[in-house]
């Protein structure tokens, strides 16, 4: 115990010498609170000041993560790092360890910088339309986790007063393990490249990843996680990697168009399809939307019918006219008439195979607008209009038997 006091050659002074030696290191110690007081409270009270006047946002969102405030906490350790070799009796050893301290305090505060001014310049590019296509969150996470790595090996080093080489050296024999640690960074930073080169998803896209109960906008891109907000305003988030290895829909292509699809069955019942009387198809022409279908549908059966052989032939070898058919026409001239419905995409009428809920009538056009709100507003009027119009052509939409069915049933019988 002796021999250490005596390296640290403070108890071995009289007590003046051990009076300045207290002096000097209280010197030291006001020296740098005063020097930390002044940069924090006039110095960055400026810079603020004369970012807030500025226009530019850059300067904003530096200060808001703290690069210049961290920057300016190396300036106390810089003081003591330089200034405690003036302090009279301390020997050696001490002033030794105080400079180490000093130093890894130095290397935290210099990484802490680095890591605010990346996570900054993130922030900055983020402001222009650019960071939607090219998302670089991802690159600087990978930046950052190099910088903190870095910034650990000299931390340590300063601390035990080797040469951060050998502590490189000794990461350097544990590759293996370093990977494994690092496995599933790697395979989010290949992942991410993928993604940002490829554009597969961008910040803003709505996309659906049914195994991750994912669907929403995605609203970040980072290095290890795709964030995702779901309609119901959950949060989703999907490790990066399985963009890649699973699959999803990506609604982009939907959004760029400009038209949103409708796809949706009006089921018939079978029983009320039948042929058109005269009467009834004469009364059809006085419908603008049906007159030109119907003289051109009657010329068409007129010139087939009048090729039989036998004019006098039975009905059931004749071509005639049906409601369905006729139902089908009127639906397709009222979509392409229609002021909300996308007139350079597809548009189909198309009747499905028959089940046992009736017959499909399948609708498949675009809408003009992509907005959800106005999307379910055009679907929905369009499917009223189609339903309230299935009784003009004496057609039944199928329903399951209802309690009020069962009832009028029984009270009949």
């Amino acid at each position: 115990m002796d021999n250490f006091f005596e390296k640290l050659n403070i108890l071995a002074f009289p007590l003046p010498a051990l009076i300045h030696t207290l002096g000097g290191l209280l010197v030291l110690l006001i020296v740098s609170v005063l020097a930390d007081l002044i940069i924090k409270k006039q110095l960055m009270r400026i810079v603020m000041l004369v970012a807030e006047r500025t226009t530019h946002q850059w300067d904003d969102i530096l200060l808001k993560h703290k690069v210049l405030g961290r920057l300016a906490q190396t300036v106390p350790a810089l003081i003591i790092y330089f200034g405690i070799i003036w302090v009279p009796g301390l020997g050696d050893l001490l002033p030794a360890l105080i400079r180490n301290i000093s130093l890894a305090y130095l290397a935290l505060m210099f990484t802490l910088s680095i890591g605010s001014a990346l996570t900054a310049a993130n922030a900055i590019y983020s402001i222009y339309p650019i960071s939607k296509e090219r998302p670089i969150k991802g690159y600087i996470q990978v930046i950052n986790i190099i910088v903190y790595v870095l910034g650990a090996v000299l931390v340590v080093s300063a601390l035990i007063d080797r040469s951060p080489v050998v502590l490189l050296t000794g990461l350097g024999a544990m590759t293996a393990i370093v990977l494994l640690i690092f496995k599933d960074t790697i395979l989010s930073l290949v992942a991410s490249i993928q993604l940002t080169s490829l554009s597969m998803v961008r910040v803003g896209d709505w996309i659906e990843m049914p195994q991750y109960n994912a669907d929403g906008d995605v609203i970040d891109v980072a290095l290890h996680t795709v964030t995702v907000q779901n309609w119901d305003k959950t949060i989703t988030t999907i490790p990066t990697h399985r963009l890649i290895d699973e699959s999803y829909k990506n609604w982009r292509g939907m959004s760029q168009s400009g038209g949103r699809r409708i796809k949706r069955s009006v089921k018939i019942d079978v029983s009320s399809i039948r042929f058109l009387e005269d009467k009834e198809a004469k009364r059809f022409e006085e419908f603008a939307l049906l007159r030109q279908y119907l003289t051109e549908k009657k010329a068409e059966l007129h010139t087939y019918n009048a090729a039989l052989d036998a004019p006098n032939t039975a009905n059931v070898n004749l071509r005639r006219l049906t409601n369905l058919g006729t139902f089908r026409a009127y639906i397709f001239n009222y979509l392409k008439n229609h002021p909300c419905i996308h007139s350079d995409m597809t548009l189909l009428v198309r009747q499905l195979q028959p089940e046992e809920t009736g017959i499909p009538i399948e609708i498949y056009c675009f809408t003009n607008t992509t907005e959800w709100n106005s999307y379910e507003g055009i679907q929905a009027d369009i499917f009223d209009h189609i339903l309230a119009q299935c009784n003009e052509f004496g057609l039944k939409v199928f329903q399951s038997p209802s309690g009020t069915d069962v009832r009028a049933l029984t009270s009949s019988t």
